[in-house]
């Protein structure tokens, strides 16, 4: 996942969570709302994959009835950043290095490092200014360990420099920290939230491997070789239904880069259309989304895993259709203030995972996984 956002470029001509563009049928109201952490952006970074998790996580916190907790999003960014080089390193560089990552990763961070109140670790070591850009980050940190595996270089030194540039760019990490009067360790931190990383589950719907079984997503951003549980298309949104309507918020990665989605808008739609101007001044009719169309999609590189984002609620439009809403984390621009109403056949279409509680998933669905 390595969607990179200006957040500057989007349009502001917008009124109070309506486009003046936009047809009147696509005003949604929202009927499952879930409570969230305010929107914010994820910068000039490729790192939507931590502050979508991270946000959901935030979520949970107070779903298991603890006090909102604002988390940091780049404690989980540095921490990944060393898995990833460990595995390019290891793969004699045939592996994906890059900002990008996934859900699963938030979760396997958690489990060897824990969580860290953003107040305590914010990220903007080299700047003082509010705004993540790893621009020159990345550049460095993939001429390291193109150098490594060129010169076959994994020493106690090398990985005392990998460390040294990450604290330069995103921050030193503690090894523990004050929160509301109490020292942590960020495993303590976790424990203390109730955040237990087993309790999470990856779902996806694809037919070139067994239903209800688990396999390895083969996406380039899975670089630490993530598994997913697979079930129908049908079962995939019957499960994100039934978790929000229990209070659980979802996870979602999937595919952005389409004319049908649109921040400025805050609409996400399905559609044959080509243009992106103008599209939603008239009300679209969508295509259905079977199984097999979903399949062709992926296979043919139309559908790839390019964003991550925080399924928080429904809503249903004018003319009764149904809209999962997703926070996004490019900021609060946009018709919806960052946030996205997207379109169940968007969802069915452009959905490659998800992530959430196992035990926001039925019993009848969990009773046919396979371990």
């Amino acid at each position: 996942m390595r969607k990179t956002v200006i957040t500057a470029s989007l349009s502001l001509l917008v009124t109070l969570g309506y486009s003046q563009n936009t047809h009147e049928d696509y005003k949604i109201k929202d009927n499952t709302s879930i409570s969230c952490t305010p929107v914010i952006s994820q910068g000039k970074t490729g790192t939507c994959w931590s502050f979508s998790t991270t946000s959901f996580i935030e979520s949970e916190i107070t779903r298991l009835g603890h006090e909102s907790t604002d988390l940091s999003e780049l404690y989980q960014v540095r921490n990944t950043y060393l898995d990833k080089a460990e595995n390019y390193i290891l793969r004699q560089g045939k592996a994906q290095f890059s900002e990008g990552a996934l859900a699963h990763d938030v979760i396997n961070s958690i489990r060897k490092y824990g969580i860290i109140p953003q107040k305590t670790y914010t990220g903007f070591s080299i700047s003082k200014e509010n705004n993540y850009n790893h621009k020159k980050l990345i550049k460095l940190l993939t001429g390291m360990v193109d150098n490594a595996v060129e010169h076959k270089i994994l020493s106690k030194n090398w990985w005392e420099s990998y460390n040294a540039i990450l604290d330069i760019y995103i921050g030193k990490r503690p090894e523990s920290f004050t929160h509301n009067g109490k020292n942590y360790t960020p495993i303590q931190f976790a424990k203390e939230l109730g955040i237990v990383p087993d309790n999470y589950i990856s779902l996806t719907s694809f037919t070139h491997h067994p239903m209800y079984s688990s396999f390895i997503l083969e996406i380039p951003d899975n670089f630490s070789n993530g598994a997913y549980y697979n079930i129908p298309l049908n079962e995939l949104q019957e499960v994100v239904d039934v978790a929000l309507k229990q209070g659980y918020t979802v996870a979602w990665d999937g595919d952005v880069g389409e004319v049908g989605f649109s921040q400025k808008d805050g609409l996400a739609i399905l559609t044959d259309s080509k243009e992106s101007k103008n599209l939603f001044t008239e009300y679209q009719i969508e295509n259905k989304v079977t199984q097999e169309s979903r399949q062709q999609e992926f296979e043919n590189y139309n559908t790839t895993d390019d964003h991550l984002m925080h399924i928080v609620g429904k809503g249903v439009d004018k003319k009764g259709n149904s809209y999962y809403k997703i926070k996004n984390s490019w900021g609060t621009n946009g018709a919806q203030n960052g946030y996205i109403y997207m379109s169940e056949a968007y969802f069915r279409m452009k959905t490659v995972s998800i992530l959430l509680h196992k035990d926001g998933i039925s019993k009848k669905i969990k009773d046919k996984l396979k371990s």
